[in-house]
Parts: C-alpha cells; sequence; structure tokens
C-alpha cells in the first residue's frame, strides 16, 4: 500500500458515488438498517445497494458473504465504482485446499494480513467482501499482533534491521526484485515489492535517512513515481515467531510423522507448502 504525491484530489471519489447516496433513500436499505430479517436484492443491484447502505449506517465493516472468490472479486470491483476504493476491502480465501502441501500465494496472505490489520487497528473499511471459505479459513498465530512496516520520507531507519524484518515478514531477498515479495539490496538502496501493491518499492537512504521513496518499474527497473509512504504487510500468514518455533520442537518429539517440517519450522526455514502445518 502506498502513498502518492502525485494522486489528485479527485481520486478518492468514486465514479458511480452520487448514485449511491440516491439509492440510501429506498425503502429496502432503510429496511436493513431497521434490521429487517431479509430483504431481495437482484444480482445486478448488489452493488450499489451495499454502497447506499454503507452510507445510511455508522456500522463499521458491512461483512458481505458471498458462495465463491469469483464472486466476491466482481463485487469488490463493482463496489469500487460506488465507494472510495479504500472504503472497500476483499478477504481473500486460500487458493489451496485443505491440508495440501502448496502455500497459498503470496499476494492472498498478504491481503488477508491487511484486512485484519485494518479491522484492528481501527481504520476499517466500510465494506469487507468475503467467500465463505475465508470466513471459516484458519487464521495464523498471532495475527492479532501483526504490524505492517511502515517507511515514509524522511524517517531514520537502520538499512540492515529494515531488511531483517522483511524477511522476518516473509520477504525473500533476492539479487534484484521482479515479484512480490521479494526484497533486494544495492548499497544505500532497498527495493521491496509489498505483497499486496501492484508495483515495487524503492527506498533511497541517505545513511541512515529516507532520502527518496518511489514506485519503480519491474523491467528496466527505472524509478518512476515519488511516493509519500509505503505500508509493507506480511507476505505469509505463517512466520517462524518464537512460539511457533517452540511448537515445531514439541511436534518434533510427539510427532516424529511430520519431523521434516517440524525441523524446518523449528530452524525458523521460511518454505513452500508451510501454512499448510497450521491446524497442528
Amino acid at each position: 500500500m502506498t502513498e502518492s504525491t502525485t494522486t489528485p484530489d479527485t481520486a478518492d471519489r468514486a465514479p458511480l458515488g452520487d448514485l449511491a447516496a440516491l439509492v440510501g433513500e429506498e425503502p429496502t436499505v432503510r429496511a436493513v438498517v431497521s434490521r429487517a430479517p431479509s430483504v431481495a436484492v437482484p444480482e445486478a443491484a448488489r452493488a450499489i445497494f451495499v454502497a447506499g447502505l454503507a452510507g445510511v449506517t455508522t456500522r463499521r465493516p458491512i461483512l458481505v458473504a458471498v458462495p465463491t472468490r469469483a464472486e466476491a472479486e466482481r463485487l469488490s470491483r463493482d463496489l469500487q465504482q460506488f465507494l472510495p476504493a479504500l472504503d472497500v476491502e476483499e478477504l481473500p480465501a486460500w487458493e489451496t485446499l485443505p491440508f495440501e502441501r502448496v502455500s497459498p500465494s503470496l499476494e492472498t496472505m498478504s491481503r488477508r494480513a491487511r484486512v485484519l490489520w485494518r479491522l484492528r487497528a481501527g481504520v476499517p473499511p466500510a465494506v469487507v467482501v468475503a467467500p465463505v471459505r475465508a470466513l471459516v479459513q484458519r487464521l495464523g498465530p498471532h495475527v492479532e499482533e501483526v504490524e505492517p512496516v511502515v517507511v515514509r520520507r524522511g524517517d531514520q531507519i537502520d538499512r540492515d534491521a529494515l531488511v531483517a524484518r522483511l524477511v522476518a515478514m516473509g520477504y525473500r531477498r533476492e539479487y534484484q526484485v521482479e515479484a512480490r515479495g521479494e526484497v533486494a539490496v544495492r548499497g544505500s538502496i532497498v527495493d521491496v515489492y509489498p505483497a499486496t501493491d501492484d508495483h515495487p518499492v524503492r527506498i533511497d537512504l541517505w545513511g541512515d535517512e529516507v532520502d527518496r521513496l518511489s514506485a519503480f518499474a519491474v523491467v528496466d527497473q527505472r524509478s518512476t513515481d515519488d511516493i509519500d509512504a509505503a505500508i509493507i504487510f506480511p507476505a505469509r500468514e505463517l512466520l517462524p515467531t518464537d512460539e511457533v518455533r517452540e511448537r515445531a520442537r514439541q511436534l518434533l518429539r510427539t510427532q516424529p510423522w511430520g519431523a521434516e517440517a517440524w525441523e524446518r519450522l523449528a530452524d525458523g526455514v521460511t518454505f513452500d507448502g508451510m501454512e499448510s502445518w497450521l491446524p497442528w
């Protein structure tokens, strides 16, 4: 998540926001506010109905549960026509099957962490859209303690400490950043691709001070737009914290059938499929 200096004041305005305000006076919307047990809303009208409801109620967030991830993605996109983008969050479900030894995508895990952080930090979105699987998905340990790394121009930052923290949050150190969840260091420059963002971020240090903060292109590695701040969320839901490592050591003694995974977790190693061991 980045904050840009070049974003115009109108960027937060939804294209069809005025229509949502008109729908807020409809009897069906008012019935929901009055806690009617059920109302019927055609599928094509769901986005404007939810946006209208968000405009007339102070309850935050409004949770919209849908059957599938495809429906959640579609409804989230539609809602952003009626509400500012920051007022709409999708809580994605894992793409993996239960006990499948494959990790969900880094973007999925990081977006889940962002939604949960916003709910806990007192900056909830107006609407959270979630497929049913996302609502019943097991959460990682200490999810309520997750904090993003926030970097702003002018901040005093220790380069090595920043990189170490990003690696502890599940980011993979590489020679050059090319994909989400990667971090690279070149002298006084730290490149990181936040798992929730559409572009990587370059942190240019002068000593310990953030001299410049910018987005850059993966293709040619050139800086593009300057930004005010970067908010970097963990790239994984299961992190090798001290408690997780101690639990893995206990499982080594009591559940030897999973020794290979327990040993890697006990050593603090990040590996593909580690999230599938959450039930233990």
